[in-house]
């Protein structure tokens, strides 16, 4: 835990929670010996000038008392607070730049957890170190050394009271701690059924399968809140016996102090600070035995965000990145890929390339390897072997910046964000005008339905696009890409939702546009319509390349796109 917070806690805040911890606990301790002060001095002698003067001491002590708390809570939870927020953005900064095989080995709602449960766990837990931890044994040890100066024979009575304590402590502890750990896990899994519940509700739905998922959440909610009942019942029954104990000592020390005091060898007051100090101890051993039962489940809380931290890109980052060239260019030279703890390779021996001004079309059956390939191209993974330049130079000699700056790649999923259709232009480029966005949104045919709009490039774009058919959402995210000023136009199965005669305008507004016919244009297609007129087709069969050429070529030379023809016929 401590090797996360390193660097990213305020220390000035540390140190200044610490210090004014140390005023309020001298002060605090300071107040009984007052106390004793008063009954001894004052009330038994009657001595009314002096209960006044002390008194007024006292408050002045307890007004420090509670300055220094307040400045204790505030620097504590600045820091703490502090903590959590850099926390955050380290974790989705960190999340942001994983490559595929890195959400493969975190599930989304891991992920989801890890950045918020698991962070306040965390939070939660610095703000009582800084609080209680640092209390408790000052307290401990401060009021320890109070009570033996008031009576050395009277602190005997601890060698009973505090063993009980440890043993009551270590049995919660021994119970407890495991199902803290537990908790987080369970966590994890109540966010997964939810998410699946919410994302999938619309299959939910038309399978009527209403019932299934909500006893599926039922079981995983109730498995959560059962653990949760059991660890914090268990935390609960060392309040009431830590109360006895405390309660027992008291009588303790009344009952020897009484003896004392009748043989005139200890005062009253003495007494009252003494059973005062008594408690100040053991809350103090109480408070710091509570820091360590929760402190087990931040530690968990920390090894999970600790794993995100120290996942190491299987992308090696390039220390001296190349000079990309301003020629467009893509090719592929003896790629192979496989897929982490696949036994046979997703895509075997590719080999092609395209120019300045040409369309690469690539075709294929489901499951034959065309989105794979893709995503080679941006480098969301990395060959096994072989090479994947972009404009003549290999992706992996390049910074992502300068890929990322010079590939324009519409997803298989048409992907929207909360906001308005400027705003989700914008991501293709910043500073975008309105012409050029219009002018996108012509190409991608999305400016009919945009203008008709409330607002138009102001009009509202609901979470995921939710206020706009499949089609639309395709054309919008086309838009998007088209706006980018690149060098290789990426369609991953863009057109799928898009009728024959919308597909047809599109793909000639494409070539007709005078940025991106001198662009290199790369079309994933299931229709023949889609990707006849490119102007080099890719064919794959399970990872393999069956064919390269035009579509007259393959249509008189290759069995498997003869084979797409008569299907689509």
């Amino acid at each position: 835990m401590f090797k996360i917070a390193r660097g990213r806690i305020n220390n000035w805040q540390v140190l200044g929670a610490v210090i004014f911890m140390i005023f309020q606990v001298i002060a605090t301790l300071y107040i009984p010996n007052l106390t004793s002060d008063i009954v001894n001095k004052g009330v038994i002698t009657g001595d009314t000038d002096y209960i006044i003067r002390t008194g007024i001491e006292m408050v002045v002590v307890s007004l420090i008392t509670a300055i220094a708390a307040f400045g204790n809570v505030l620097m504590a939870s600045q820091a703490s607070q502090g903590l959590g927020r850099k926390l955050r953005s380290d974790l989705f900064k960190k999340i942001l730049y994983f490559t595929h095989d890195e959400f493969d080995k975190f599930e989304t709602s891991s992920l989801t957890t890890r950045t918020t449960n698991d962070v306040i766990q965390i939070q939660n837990v610095m703000i009582m170190m800084l609080r209680m931890m640092i209390m408790a044994p000052i307290m401990l040890i401060g009021a320890s050394f109070m009570a033996y100066q008031k009576n050395a024979e009277m602190t005997k009575i601890f060698l009973i009271s505090i063993p009980v304590l440890i043993v009551i402590v270590g049995l919660v502890m021994f119970f407890a701690v495991p199902l803290f750990k537990a908790m987080q896990k369970k966590t994890d899994r109540l966010n997964l059924v939810f998410r699946e519940g919410l994302t999938g509700v619309r299959v939910i739905r038309a399978f009527r399968q209403d019932q299934f998922e909500q006893d599926r959440f039922k079981e995983a909610n109730e498995d959560y809140t059962n653990n949760a009942v059991k660890v914090f019942s268990i935390v609960a029954v060392m309040f009431p016996v830590v109360t006895l104990v405390m309660s027992g000592t008291n009588v303790g020390i009344t009952w020897l102090g009484a003896h004392y005091i009748a043989n005139q060898s200890m005062e009253i007051g003495n007494m009252i600070a003494f059973m005062t100090y008594a408690m100040q101890i053991l809350m103090s051993f109480m408070i710091l035995s509570m820091v360590f039962v929760f402190v087990p489940r931040a530690s968990a809380s920390a090894a999970r965000i600790q794993e995100v931290f120290e996942t190491k890109s299987k992308i090696d980052v390039v220390a001296k990145p190349a000079k990309l060239k301003d020629e467009p260019s893509l090719s592929f030279n003896d790629v192979n890929f496989r897929y982490h703890g696949a036994e046979r390779l997703a895509l075997n021996t590719l080999n092609f390339k395209v120019t300045k001004g040409q369309t690469l079309a690539i075709i294929g059956g489901t499951g034959s390897g065309k989105s794979t390939l893709i995503n080679l191209i941006p480098r969301f993974y990395d060959a096994e072997t072989g090479v994947v330049s972009i404009n003549g130079t290999d992706v992996k000699a390049l910074s992502t910046e300068d890929i990322n700056s010079k590939v324009s790649m519409v997803p298989q999923k048409a992907i929207l964000f909360k906001g308005t259709i400027r705003e989700n232009m914008a991501y293709g480029k910043e500073n975008a005008t309105d012409d050029e966005i219009w002018h996108a949104l012509e190409i991608a045919q999305a400016a009919d339905f945009v203008k008709e709009l409330d607002g138009q490039l102001d009009g509202e774009v609901e979470q995921g696009g939710d206020n706009f058919s499949g089609g639309q959402k395709q054309r919008l995210a086309i838009a998007r890409a088209l706006v980018k000023d690149a060098s290789i136009y990426v369609f991953d199965d863009s057109f799928s939702a898009l009728d024959f005669k919308t597909d047809l305008n599109l793909r000639t507004a494409l070539k007709n546009d005078a940025k991106i016919s001198q662009a290199v244009v790369v079309i994933v297609g299931q229709r023949i319509s889609t990707v006849a007129d490119a102007d080099q087709i890719v064919v794959l069969d399970n990872g393999d390349m069956v064919g390269l050429g035009t579509h007259q070529e393959l249509k008189e030379n290759n069995e498997t796109y003869q084979e797409i023809i008569k299907s689509q016929l």
